[in-house]
């Protein structure tokens, strides 16, 4: 139009172009607006920046607030009830974290590092879900503030840096040429690992007899190769270790009372093999012209399953173990010949007494020479509570053990495996890595001390980081205070001034409600341990910082139609 042609009075023609689409745009209004690009499904879920990372450590804050009350010896035990109605009554950390059953993302990373280190070290497993969700406490007020993330995760790791590098520096190593001052160190370590569990009135019981457990193994050290075996009543006292393997009685036939049930230096034939007169097959079908032809069939029946068995005898086997059933013909066929054998064996003891006297397991009975059979020193049957137990010792190939546990409540037996678990691994690690630290919040005060003072000689944001990570350390000792019923803030502040003046190995006396030199009290702890947890939980920090953005997908709906794209 002519009104539109003055806009251009006084321009090229290659501007008259441009300013003419430009006016056209304008001309157009909205009628033009690009359509929004639509990436993500309909009804995703998505929230991102820093409401998204303040949200991540409250969801941390309240996982730790659900095990924090279980740290230390004066904690208290969690009863979680499953989906199934199974009740589980349990002061490990780890095994709360599994039965919890947390949904939010964020929050389940503090699930994988406490497994993470009830596989890796046995011990420490509330402790780094504590050091985990305290460090992203102390990191928020920053994060509210507008300081960057990775600023935070930089100063994290740095502090973490730090602080391992001042463990190993303090550190006491054991003499491993001394066996006596050895096995007293891994005593006291096993000692301070139950010290926390519901049998802590028996701890030194149960110390002596994890560290003998565990010094039965070879150098390697096998966890397999100590079996736990739980039967009920009787006291915590009368558990009792076993220097060999042991099983409960297998199904039995008529007959298997009048086998030994004593043998010393016997062969062991160990099989895969069903000793019994089997079913015919559903179906299945055979013509026969008479009752001749029908007797053959049965005579045959009975003459396969009799070269089985004579050929077992003739091995030279007393003792005889099969995964499949031996049937009653089987079975008074041993016992007329003075032979043990026990059939529907469980695949893991089969396993572990094939590792412990040797020998292999065998499908066939056709090669039962010397090398495939088993030997051990003595085997007996042996009643144990209610329960009637076969017991292998003096296996002179592998060296294995088997602990029987004795007590009231299945969930207290339960419970009393756990925490003997914990025991036995924190004694496995201590004999691969001879390096002791002082527990009861001791070695957290003395690197809480090292990072603040080593925060003050830096300029950078690192600085609030690391004196924030040295603060986050004194949650340990805090939180052993609060559990015992102690006023932590006096405990803390007397800790705070021992540490300043050089006395490194001082934390929480629980039994006095003071403070006191942990390492000449003995509570001792592998260096491994806090290795592994400050590792853990500045990982999991550093993880929960990075995310800025969560993106959760609708759940398909398979019976519905599919969900058409915006505008179709």
């Amino acid at each position: 139009t002519h009104k539109n042609l003055k806009l251009f009075e006084g321009f090229s023609a290659a501007d008259c172009v441009v300013r003419s689409v430009t006016s056209y745009r304008v001309l157009q209004g909205p009628k033009m607006m690009q359509a929004p690009i639509i990436l993500l499904k309909e009804g995703t879920d998505t929230s991102q920046g820093k409401p998204q990372i303040i949200s991540n450590i409250n969801a941390c804050e309240v996982v730790m607030e659900a095990v924090s009350s279980t740290l230390g010896p004066r904690g208290m035990d969690k009863l979680i009830v499953d989906g199934h109605g199974k009740t589980t009554i349990s002061n490990d950390g780890a095994t709360i974290m599994k039965l919890l059953d947390i949904v939010h993302p964020a929050a389940k990373t503090l699930v994988d590092i406490s497994l993470s280190q009830d596989a890796e070290v046995g011990d420490g497993t509330t402790s780094v879900v504590l050091l985990a969700a305290e460090i992203l406490r102390k990191c928020k007020p920053y994060v509210e503030s507008g300081v960057h993330p990775q600023i935070l995760v930089k100063g994290i790791r740095r502090a973490t840096q730090l602080a391992l590098q001042r463990i190993k520096e303090i550190a006491v190593h054991v003499q491993k040429d001394d066996p006596q001052e050895q096995r007293s160190m891994l005593e006291k370590c096993a000692s301070t690992a139950l010290s926390s569990k519901l049998i802590a009135h028996q701890k030194d019981f149960f110390s002596k007899m994890v560290v003998d457990a565990v010094m039965l193994l070879d150098e390697l050290l096998p966890l397999n190769m100590i079996g736990i075996k739980k039967v009920q009543g009787g006291s915590l006292e009368e558990s009792l270790l076993v220097a060999g393997v042991a099983f409960k009685k297998t199904f039995s036939y008529a007959g298997f009372e009048m086998q030994p049930k004593r043998y010393s230096g016997p062969k062991i034939a160990l099989l895969n093999i069903e000793l019994e007169l089997k079913a015919e097959k559903e179906n299945a079908e055979i013509r026969v012209e008479s009752v001749e032809e029908y007797q053959r069939i049965v005579d045959a029946e009975w003459t396969i399953l009799y070269d089985k068995l004579e050929k077992i005898v003739k091995s030279g086997s007393k003792v005889v173990l099969s995964k499949l059933p031996i049937g009653d013909v089987a079975t008074q066929y041993f016992a007329d010949r003075d032979v043990f054998c026990a059939g529907r064996v469980p695949e893991e003891d089969l396993r572990r007494t094939m590792k412990a006297c040797g020998g292999s397991i065998q499908t066939s009975v056709t090669s039962l020479t010397e090398d495939v059979l088993g030997v051990c020193d003595h085997f007996e049957e042996k009643q144990i509570g209610g329960e009637r137990y076969n017991l292998f010792t003096g296996c002179r190939e592998a060296k294995t053990c088997t602990i029987i546990l004795r007590g009231g409540a299945e969930q207290f037996i339960e419970e009393t495996e756990r925490s003997l678990h914990d025991a036995i691994m924190i004694v496995r690690r201590t004999l691969k890595n001879d390096a002791v630290v002082a527990g009861g919040g001791a070695i957290e005060m003395e690197l809480s001390k090292y990072l603040r003072d080593y925060s003050r000689t830096i300029v950078t944001k690192e600085q609030l980081v690391i004196a924030a990570f040295a603060k986050a350390l004194e949650v340990i000792p805090r939180q052993l205070c609060d559990n015992a019923g102690f006023d932590s803030t006096n405990v803390l502040n007397g800790l705070r001034e021992k540490h300043a003046n050089g006395h490194k190995w001082y934390g929480v006396d629980i039994t006095k409600e003071d403070i006191a030199n942990n390492f000449e009290a003995y509570v001792w702890e592998p260096a491994t341990v806090k290795i592994n947890a400050l590792t853990g939980a500045a990982e999991a920090a550093s993880l929960i910082l990075s995310v800025d953005e969560t993106i959760r997908n609708p759940k398909s709906n398979p019976d519905g139609p599919p969900s058409a794209l915006p505008g179709m």
